[in-house]
This record gives structure tokens, C-alpha cells and sequence, in this order.
């Protein structure tokens, strides 16, 4: 296989049953040797508890594990617990980010953006913990324009984040694009970018139209035209998927990062035919 570094994202289960499936799935996609496991926070921190739970697990497997951290509707005091409570568990790596609005969320807590949490954690805890933050190569779906999103990255990167991962995305030239530009600006972080495999059409369309992450139309009328065919899908997914992985790799991109979706069979699935 090729020795490009991979990072996987799961999200924490919420039943004993889910997290039992969770281990094995683990365990599969362990082969592929990644350099962390990233772990999601819900809205609000829905599932913080949760999410510690997966990275205490993940870290006793000798894995790294890097949990997600959203700043929404927290206070400091609660994302000072939080670190806290990673700190002691071990953890050195945090994923960074503002987090989703929950429905009917009005203004609260002490965090904007995600660049104040990302200064918040540099000026609590130094250089603990390396810090990841988002990055969207198709801008952000509630930026006000590309340049204003290049700068909510850019304040990131100068509250002290180490580097970011992306939105997932089909268009490498969206990625390549997005890098072009912080390179002129001269943000130097790696950009890793995020790959989705995709397994069920309108689970992607749903995800896609929520977090603005565009799908071709080619990809998307030949996707409809499989109707409820999954292994047609499963197999056009591989091959699109792949092909993608094969051209950030090939362009310089630094690493890649996958979406699990906590399935193991997509991903191996793509790193047989991308990484081979």
C-alpha cells in the first residue's frame, strides 16, 4: 500500500449493542494503521459523554484518539471542564470546531466562532494539545462570501490551530483551489482533506444539502437512476470515491481523512483500490 497517512472519524454509539459493533468495526479498519481516530460531538454537546467513553476506548486499544470539541451553547467553565477531563484521560489531540446550530437554537453561551475556542484552548492549556479545525474547500454553507470564509479560516490558523481537515467534497479542483489560496495568504497548516464514502444515495443527498457539500450532477442522476440497487451504488461509490483519493494523493495531499459512517467494509473498500 501506498504510505499515505490516514485518519478515521467515528461517532459514539448510543446503545450497548452499537458500541459492541462499534469494537469490531475498530478493529477491522485498524489494519490500515491510521495516525488518529477522531471521535464527533453532538450538537451542543449531545454526546459528550459518549464521545469520552469511545476515546477512553480507542486510546486502551493503543490507538491515538482525538475528540471533537463544540464550542456552541458552552461556557467557558464547561469547555474548561471538558479539556480538563481529556487532559487526564491522556488525550493530545482535539478536533476544534463551532459545531451545528441545534433546531431552534437561539444566541447563548461564550463562543462565537470556532477561532475563540481555538484561542480559548491555547490560552488554557498551551501547547497540550495539537489542535485540528475545520476547513471547507466549497465554503462554508453560512459564510457570507469565499473571502470571508478564507478569513474564518485564517483566524483560526492565528489563535493556534496545528492544522484542519475538510468537509468532505467531490470536486479535487475545490480542494486544490481552496489550498492555492492559503498558500497566497501564507497559511502553511497541512489542509487534509475529508472523504465520504458513499454507501446509501439519499443518506448522501440528506448529509450533502445539510452541510452544503456539493454532488455533481452527473453523480447525482446516476446515483438516482440506481433506485434502491446497494451493491450498484456500493460499486460506483468505490469507484468515484477511489478515483478522488487518487488524485488529491497524486496533487500532494498530505493525508486523508474518513468519514466511517462506523462501517469498516466501505473504507477498506477504498483503501484497496486508492492505496493499493
Amino acid at each position: 500500500m501506498r504510505q499515505v497517512p490516514i485518519s478515521l472519524e467515528f461517532f459514539p454509539p448510543k446503545t450497548p449493542e452499537g458500541a459492541q459493533k462499534l469494537r469490531v468495526v475498530r478493529q477491522s479498519l485498524y489494519a490500515l494503521k491510521p495516525e488518529f481516530c477522531s471521535v464527533t460531538f453532538g450538537a451542543g454537546g449531545s454526546t459528550q459523554e459518549g464521545t469520552l467513553d469511545t476515546v477512553r476506548e480507542i486510546m486502551a486499544e493503543g490507538m491515538v484518539a482525538a475528540p471533537h470539541l463544540s464550542c456552541i451553547g458552552q461556557t467557558h467553565e464547561s469547555i474548561r471542564q471538558r479539556l480538563a477531563a481529556y487532559k487526564a484521560a491522556g488525550v493530545r489531540r482535539i478536533v476544534a470546531l463551532r459545531g451545528d446550530l441545534p433546531s431552534g437554537y437561539g444566541l447563548g453561551g461564550q463562543f462565537r466562532y470556532a477561532s475563540d475556542l481555538v484561542a480559548f484552548i491555547r490560552a488554557e492549556t498551551g501547547r497540550t494539545f495539537q489542535i485540528e479545525v475545520a476547513a471547507y474547500p466549497e465554503m462554508h454553507p453560512q459564510a457570507r462570501s469565499p473571502r470571508a470564509d478564507l478569513d474564518a479560516f485564517a483566524a483560526k490558523v492565528a489563535a493556534g490551530a496545528d492544522s484542519a481537515i475538510t468537509q468532505y467534497f467531490f470536486n479535487a479542483d475545490a480542494y486544490f483551489r481552496f489550498r492555492d489560496e492559503l498558500r497566497q495568504r501564507a497559511l502553511a497548516v497541512p489542509v487534509v482533506p475529508g472523504i465520504m464514502p458513499i454507501v446509501n444515495s439519499s443518506q448522501l443527498m440528506h448529509f450533502s444539502d445539510t452541510c452544503g457539500a456539493e454532488i455533481p450532477r452527473w453523480m447525482r442522476l446516476r446515483l438516482q437512476a440506481f433506485g434502491d440497487d446497494k451493491a450498484s451504488i456500493r460499486a460506483f461509490g468505490t469507484d468515484v470515491v477511489a478515483a478522488l483519493c487518487e488524485r488529491l494523493i497524486a496533487g500532494g495531499a498530505p493525508a486523508l481523512h474518513f468519514y466511517t459512517l462506523n462501517q469498516a467494509t466501505p473504507v477498506l473498500a477504498l483503501c484497496q483500490h486508492a492505496l493499493a
